[in-house]
């Protein structure tokens, strides 16, 4: 029954960024379980959107209601998005040394499941990594990478593995992911749509996200529920696989007007 009702609705979304409108009245709804990808030309508005839904102070909501979990999110502040489920994946993920990857995803999960499941306590450093091992062995990946500063000196690959990482562990209601297939080479392409796959077949949190891409090879991999053409701020055109074929083959000429 939960999902007949929307885990995130816009409704006539209207954003500036200093003072110029960027996105200009985007409603979408998206359904727990479900993956939305949106595509479009360069300066659509599609990270703007989702910087927006994360409560980037420098994005202003002008005008349009936003529901996540049937509450008003516009009203949270970022870190209170983030703890009510929300997770936000960068283009360019930022680096922090001194910080390892294990100590971040500790305290991290412990802050988020507080507020996300009040009843359940907090688990000891024992049985987080205890966790964090049969995540990271699900991804293949070594157990000294978690003992590196998170993203200091991290190649490209490297980067998207520890954002993988990130969301195995948090297990967030919705995924933000902007352009995280951007700059990767094929294999690095192939674990990231992996890691997003495995999450939507071996999680017990039904696994949901928006996804913000150029390219059409990692929807042939993930397979969207649905996919949304943005250009100029607006959505003017949804769909499923069908329309990925025709933006691979077209372009966004069509829209050009």
């Amino acid at each position: 029954m939960a999902r007949l009702h929307p885990l995130l609705s816009l409704k006539d979304l209207h954003v500036s960024v200093a003072g110029k409108e960027i996105i200009r009245g985007v409603s979408l709804a998206i359904r727990e379980g479900e993956v939305h990808a949106i595509m479009g030309p360069n300066g659509a508005g599609k990270s703007t959107l989702v910087h927006a839904l994360m409560g980037h102070p420098g994005y202003e909501v002008t005008k349009g209601k936003v529901t996540f979990r049937g509450k008003n999110l516009l009203k949270m502040e970022p870190h209170e998005r983030a703890r009510a489920g929300l997770f936000l994946a960068f283009q360019y993920p930022r680096e922090i040394a001194g910080i390892s990857v294990r100590s971040f995803l500790f305290a991290a999960y412990n802050a988020q499941m507080a507020v996300r499941n009040p009843g359940l306590r907090t688990l000891s450093p024992i049985k987080f990594q205890a966790m964090l091992t049969e995540k990271m062995n699900l991804l293949r990946l070594d157990s000294s990478f978690a003992e590196r500063s998170l993203n200091h000196g991290f190649s490209g690959g490297e980067k998207k593995k520890a954002e993988m990482l990130q969301l195995h562990v948090l297990l967030p209601l919705l995924a933000l992911l902007d352009e995280t297939d951007s700059g990767l080479d094929l294999d690095a392409l192939r674990t990231v749509a992996d890691g997003l796959n495995t999450l939507r077949k071996h999680t017990h949190v039904p696994f949901t996200a928006l996804l913000v891409t150029h390219y059409a090879r990692i929807l042939d991999v993930l397979k969207p529920d649905r996919v949304h053409v943005m250009v100029k701020g607006r959505i003017v055109e949804s769909g499923g696989a069908a329309l990925v074929a025709k933006l691979e083959k077209h372009g966004y000429r069509s829209y050009a007007a």
